[in-house]
């Protein structure tokens, strides 16, 4: 085979592509990413033992937030930025591994790849220390299911870092995590119980995002959003990254460049701050896997903040209107380079290139309502809990997530609107797309949707929960209500599953399919301890 990968949902026959990605990564791609994620191992263990002597690198943790996170799942497909960020975990393996034996630090053995060789030799060692290079498939399953929880934590930190937040504490556990699947003499109960603590701490990286976001921008509102388009040309903005999209609003304004949502930048639109722009003018598609389609009927240009990256068709006219910034990448598209400290990123360029373009083609009108956080949702509290008890809401349903192209996942269409009227979908994710503009009414004026936001904001979710918990007097979340029926694509739905089982949460419904690096062993363990099973039926 000439690669394998099975870290996401749509992963070839749910067992690992091994010829090309579905994602559309190519073979060589995978080995730069394998090697990355090898070395930044390496980094971890160096890190690690610096650490307990007070002389850890805080710009090797931030490294290593960058290194998991351009690794994700339609996140970074160039070949010669993966290259440059080898280069970078080469020179800095090296620098704390000498400043380690400056200072008498004891080093373990360690991962040993430290200088590019040249592209052949990269996809032979590439091919040793890879996926398959454990090859006990239980081991194999849980070191993986740490490290793509560690990929989904790395990706909710440096949105928080991007803001001016951090957590120590969770540099700390990355590097201790990493270290940790890099040993040889691990045990599977060891490694199990690593699972578990990779997700209690997604749940503070979760927070820390939450805090960040909410002490920046404000507490996410009731709103309605636009789906229509207005008469300028415009640049729409894909991905996660709040810090990119204050500067993008900021540097437009007053331009005549429009600023559209897609995808999983919806929820910007719920956060006062944002409000101030009337250049912010709606939400324009649908889930990420319609860009093809939906870009060419846009018409302006296109910034991908993170993941959520499909490869252009080779027929495709926007390609040169594509641009990428953070830890994403894609071979054609130019990069925004990172902001010096205190500054703040260019987007000149982008807007200059809008200004060319004709005004975006409409392809719905109308709008869709979202912005029910915790904060929100917190404050109708006493109206939630009056409906539950009159029994007016009889249930719950938790639809976060991710969406995909697979056929499939029209179950999640079907799913909302077999749900009887007294049910309430609570959501977050790009997984919503598949039923929020559904005509599902509300009960007593409380939406039958309620958008908490991104998959990150799956955290509000928790937050709801365990308030109503409290309202109810009840001693367990597993006693409220709700019925989870979730569906994943990538790593950050992983760290938010992990999150939901470190905090008790059973019963979880998983879909389209179970992942295909759970082992038969580790699936059974899964459904034998927390009742995770597939997706109920219609």
């Amino acid at each position: 085979m000439s690669m394998f990968c099975f870290q996401c949902q749509e992963t070839a026959f749910n067992k690992g592509c091994t010829i090309k990605g579905v994602c559309g990564k190519e073979p060589q791609t995978a080995a730069y990413m394998d090697l990355l994620l090898y070395t930044s191992r390496g980094i971890a263990i160096v890190q690690r033992a610096l650490r307990t002597k007070g002389l850890s690198d805080p710009a090797a943790s931030r490294f290593l937030l960058d290194a998991l996170f351009c690794t994700i799942t339609n996140a970074n497909f160039d070949d010669e930025a993966l290259k440059a960020k080898l280069a970078e975990a080469f020179s800095t393996k090296k620098k704390l591994t000498e400043k380690a034996n400056a200072n008498n630090v004891t080093l373990p053995a360690m991962p040993e790849v430290n200088v590019y060789a040249g592209e052949e030799e990269y996809l032979t060692v590439a091919a040793s220390v890879g996926v398959l290079s454990e090859s006990n498939e239980d081991l194999r399953s849980l070191k993986q299911m740490s490290i793509y929880g560690l990929k989904g934590m790395a990706a909710y930190a440096e949105h928080a870092l991007n803001l001016g937040y951090e957590d120590e504490e969770i540099y700390a556990h990355i590097e201790d995590a990493l270290a940790e699947v890099s040993r040889n003499d691990i045990s599977a109960d060891e490694l199990t119980a690593l699972v578990l603590k990779v997700g209690s701490f997604g749940v503070k990286a979760m927070a820390l995002l939450d805090k960040a976001n909410t002490s920046t921008y404000g507490n996410p509102e009731i709103t309605k959003v636009n789906i229509g388009v207005g008469k300028n040309p415009g640049i729409l903005i894909s991905g996660h990254d709040l810090k990119d999209m204050e500067e993008l609003l900021e540097q437009t304004a007053g331009t005549g460049v429009d600023v559209y949502t897609h995808g999983e930048m919806l929820p910007a639109h719920y956060y006062p701050a944002f409000k101030k722009y009337p250049h912010f003018v709606g939400n324009y598609g649908n889930a990420w896997w319609k860009q093809r389609e939906e870009f060419e009927a846009f018409n302006g240009v296109f910034l991908f903040t993170t993941n959520c990256i499909v490869p252009p068709l080779k027929t495709a006219t926007y390609l040169d209107r594509m641009y990428t910034t953070g830890s994403a990448g894609y071979p054609g598209a130019k990069h925004i380079p990172a902001r010096e400290q205190g500054g703040k990123k260019d987007f000149s360029e982008l807007i200059t290139r809008a200004k060319a373009c004709p005004p975006p083609t409409e392809i719905e009108k109308g709008e869709i309502i979202g912005g029910f956080a915790h904060n929100q949702v917190i404050a109708l509290a006493d109206k939630v809990v009056d409906a539950v008890k009159s029994g007016a809401i009889k249930r719950f349903v938790v639809m976060a997530g991710c969406d995909g192209r697979m056929k499939n996942r029209e179950y999640y269409t079907n799913y909302a609107l077999s749900l009887p009227k007294d049910n309430v979908i609570l959501t977050a994710g790009c997984a919503k797309y598949r039923y929020n503009k559904l005509p599902l009414g509300d009960i007593g004026g409380i939406p039958r949707v309620l958008d908490a936001g991104q998959c990150n904001d799956s955290y509000s979710l928790v937050v709801i929960a365990l308030a109503l918990k409290d309202a109810f007097g009840l001693k367990d979340v597993n006693e409220l209500p709700i019925l989870y029926n979730i569906a994943w694509y990538e790593q950050k739905a992983v760290i938010v599953l992990l999150a939901l089982l470190s905090l008790g949460v059973k019963n979880i419904h998983l879909g389209p399919t179970l992942p295909g690096f759970l082992s038969p062993n580790v699936t059974k363990v899964l459904v034998e301890n927390f009742g995770i099973g597939p997706q109920p039926e219609l």
